[in-house]
């Protein structure tokens, strides 16, 4: 007797479910297309973001001792402004004297890597004689002289650059402070105005949850990349290696960006090296004991601090630095990893976050899940077998 009508309302659910796909689908590509056309006006809103849920934690406690907002997000904004300001000039001196004897660099890199480049040489001249065999199967007509476009000067580029630069720090610093002053019942208002199926509450619970979840877990990954640091910079010091502070500095900063941080790190690290020593052992130990560190990080102090529960699919984080970088550059590298990791925790509170969050979280090897696994898959052996 109810056989009937539960079939009978699934089928216009499952219509229904289909075109809310379709146009889901087409509002994320429209979405996205907004994104990599405005990435200018974008960039420093979703970095001020960034920074106000990494910031928010200190103004929420400063709070609890009856301190204004607006008081302690405008001293709180400016330490960390000051520190960003005083790591940078830490890194300017030596990536200056880096950047001075770039010319002997290159050259001592060309003179140890003399095999490596025959081989290039090679690949280049035979790539060369295909191309001139083609040119002379298709020779070119005659044609009009080809139109060079008139460069712009020097100071009128250096002029724009400065100029779109100064104008997206100050953004972000606005946007930045305006957000740490409001705090989560400002983001719930203007959130809760577009939703209709949560009140105001549960959107301030959420960005709650988000907000503390995100910051611990960006705290918590600043010290441990500031012990990394700290650890390269002594394992570099012992080697001998040149300005063994700012290697320490670029492994603790690009060790933000999963697995590509640390793969550039490693070979800037190699680089130098090769530069630095004339033994291919010194080469091997500096990259040897720096790979030591990050397996280290990765797989034993990471997983103990962090946890499990914020981690995302590797596969996705790849993907999500890929597109971040391909569509925002180095800005979208380093909000790729945080928008995977707020948009976990927003799947972990919503009310049907539960796919979601299956397919951002990492791969379980657990026993009992994999069982359950097999029990959805049907045994196909067992019935060729039979």
């Amino acid at each position: 007797m109810n056989s009937t009508p539960a079939t009978d309302q699934s089928k216009p659910i499952a219509m229904h479910l289909r075109q809310f796909t379709a146009a889901k689908l087409l509002t994320l590509g429209a979405l996205g297309l907004l994104l990599y056309v405005g990435h200018r006006a974008f960039i420093p809103i979703a970095l001020a973001l960034l920074a106000a849920l990494i910031l928010s934690g200190p103004v929420e406690m400063l709070l609890k001792f009856r301190i204004p907002r607006s008081l302690s997000a405008t001293v709180i904004l400016i330490f960390f402004l000051a520190a960003t300001a005083g790591l940078v000039d830490m890194m300017w001196a030596p990536v200056q004297q880096w950047y001075s004897t770039a010319p002997a660099t290159m050259k001592t890199i060309k003179r140890k890597l003399v095999p490596a480049a025959k081989f290039m040489n090679r690949v280049e001249e035979i790539r060369a004689s295909a191309g001139n065999i083609a040119a002379a199967a298709n020779p070119a007509s005659p044609g009009a002289a080809p139109i060079v476009a008139k460069a712009e000067d020097s100071p009128v580029l250096i002029l724009d650059a400065t100029r779109g630069v100064m104008v997206s720090v100050l953004t972000f610093i606005i946007v930045t402070l305006f957000l740490l002053a409001g705090g989560p019942p400002m983001c719930a208002r203007m959130t809760s105005a577009f939703v209709d199926d949560l009140n105001s509450a549960h959107v301030l619970d959420v960005i709650e949850k988000v907000r503390k979840e995100v910051g611990r877990f960006y705290v918590t990954t600043a010290i441990i990349n500031l012990g990394l640091g700290l650890a390269t910079t002594g394992i570099m010091m012992l080697l001998g290696m040149p300005t063994p502070y700012l290697w320490g500095l670029v492994a603790a900063t690009l060790n933000f960006i999963p697995y590509a941080g640390p793969a550039t790190t490693l070979i800037i690290v190699t680089l130098v090296a090769v530069v630095s020593f004339d033994k291919l052992g010194q080469v091997a130990a500096v990259s040897a004991s720096y790979l030591a560190l990050t397996a280290v990080e990765g797989q034993i102090i990471q997983p103990l601090f962090v946890g499990r529960r914020l981690e995302v699919n590797p596969l996705l984080i790849f993907l999500a630095l890929w597109f971040g970088g391909l569509f925002w550059g180095i800005a979208g590298v380093i909000l790729a990893t945080p928008t995977l990791v707020a948009l976990k925790v927003v799947a972990e509170n919503a009310l049907s976050g539960k796919a979601l969050m299956e397919f951002l979280g990492p791969n379980d090897p657990d026993l009992d899940k994999r069982k359950g696994l097999q029990r959805l898959v049907p045994p196909i052996g067992r019935k060729s077998k039979a």
